[in-house]
């Protein structure tokens, strides 16, 4: 994980249960004219930690977050990728609206000096795809090569897809999530234009509160999440650590709205009971649920609805909590960090909080873990991921006994 509360597993993992907010004051450009002036920026990232400086230059800062997030989740898998499976081990690793900041600067760039200003690199250093792309160069993964753009779903769906990929006999193991970058004045006046972000610039790291009745809006975040995803038996085959089993994974439409969410939570609902059902499991076997929860009124309210419909009695025993109150709202990497997050509780048998959680919403009436952590045996864990045009994905992960 790459995330506005640390850089690396360990880190982004103990500022999370300690309900640790990386919510502050925006430093990628002058925000003191915007109605918002604050996100989930990573500070203190240098990405020739993880990529050769000459190679920097040439990727967006959404590249180098997926590039640095796949090194970490590579090397901790212990996967060697050569020439006798470098064909069976595939990369997709999505974003949600990719390179916005470079496409920001050389639009000033041909304004002001002309087109032979323009880098050759420009194309290659912001299309999605180039994350997947540049993994793929990276480690020699010569398998499925793709990125899928599903708005605040890409990490998620990628996660899904791989799994399906790797079911059907694609390959072998996946590099695989989200990652995102676009924390520019273009970014956060385009989403401040819907009336979409939090304006609470006195109190950054107030700002997200999913659930709470004074709830004003999303804050935007950056960085990346990504796992390997692989068949058990090749990972047993080579002694690997593992952590869980991805065992469920459901997608639906909406076929509502282009922005906001279907009003009675069906899209949703069907979703998590995809999952469910391509899990084999019933919902009471749910004992954690990393929410989408976005700190907005009608996505919030609607996810609890849909909680609930798929839950019944079950919802109000089942822990949920939004970690978007602490890194903000990832975009197209939300769903790959969640995912991680949620593999990770399954782990250590504790779950992260909802911060800021200090007056529920009443139509907000489920355990959202408020504020403080929480020691729980996680056999199952359930990620939701929502986005724009009514795009929906959930993963269930599992608890694998002396299996690793």
């Amino acid at each position: 994980m790459v995330t506005p509360v640390g850089i690396g597993l360990d880190a982004s993992w103990k500022a999370l249960l300690e309900g640790r907010s990386g919510i502050k004051p925006i430093t990628a450009f002058d925000a003191s004219a915007f109605p918002t002036q604050i996100a989930g920026e990573i500070r203190d990232f240098n990405p020739e930690e993880f990529i050769e400086p000459k190679e920097v230059k040439k990727m967006d800062r959404f590249i180098q977050f997926g590039m640095a997030a796949a090194a970490m989740a590579v090397k901790d898998s212990g996967l060697v990728i050569d020439e006798t499976n470098a064909e069976r081990v595939g990369v997709a690793v999505g974003a949600g609206i990719g390179g916005l900041p470079t496409i920001e600067h050389y639009a000033k760039v041909l304004m002001e000096k002309g087109p032979r200003r323009i880098t050759p690199f420009f194309i290659p250093s912001l299309i999605i795809n180039l994350a997947s792309g540049n993994i793929s160069i990276r480690f020699g993964a010569k398998g499925p090569n793709l990125a899928e753009v599903t708005a605040c779903a890409t990490g998620s769906h990628s996660i899904g897809e791989s799994f399906r990929i790797i079911e059907r006999g694609d390959a072998d193991a996946m590099i695989t999530g989200g990652t995102e970058a676009c924390i520019s004045a273009l970014g956060v006046g385009g989403f401040n234009a819907m009336k979409a972000l939090s304006t609470r610039n006195d109190a950054p790291e107030r700002a997200s509160r999913p659930f709470d009745v004074d709830r004003d809006g999303f804050v935007m975040g950056e960085g990346s999440g990504v796992m390997v995803l692989e068949t058990l038996e090749s990972a047993q085959a080579r002694g690997a650590h593992i952590y869980a089993e991805i065992v469920g994974y459901g997608m639906s439409g909406d076929a509502y709205h282009i922005t906001s969410p279907d009003p009675n939570g069906d899209g949703a609902a069907r979703c998590m009971r995809m999952a469910l059902k391509g899990a084999g499991i019933a919902p009471e076997e749910i004992d954690y649920i990393n929410a989408h929860g976005t700190s907005t009124k009608y996505g919030d309210e609607l996810e609890t609805l849909a909680i609930k419909k798929v839950f019944g009695d079950h919802a109000r025993k089942v822990a949920v909590s939004s970690t978007k109150s602490m890194t903000g709202h990832l975009l197209g990497a939300a769903g790959g960090v969640e995912a991680v997050i949620s593999v990770l509780a399954i782990r250590d048998g504790i779950v992260p909080p909802t911060i800021n959680l200090e007056n529920p919403d009443p139509e907000c009436d489920l355990d959202y873990v408020p504020n403080v952590a929480r020691k729980l045996d996680v056999r199952m864990a359930l990620s939701n991921s929502f986005g724009f045009g009514g795009t929906n994905a959930c993963l269930i992960f599992k608890k694998i006994d002396g299996r690793a």
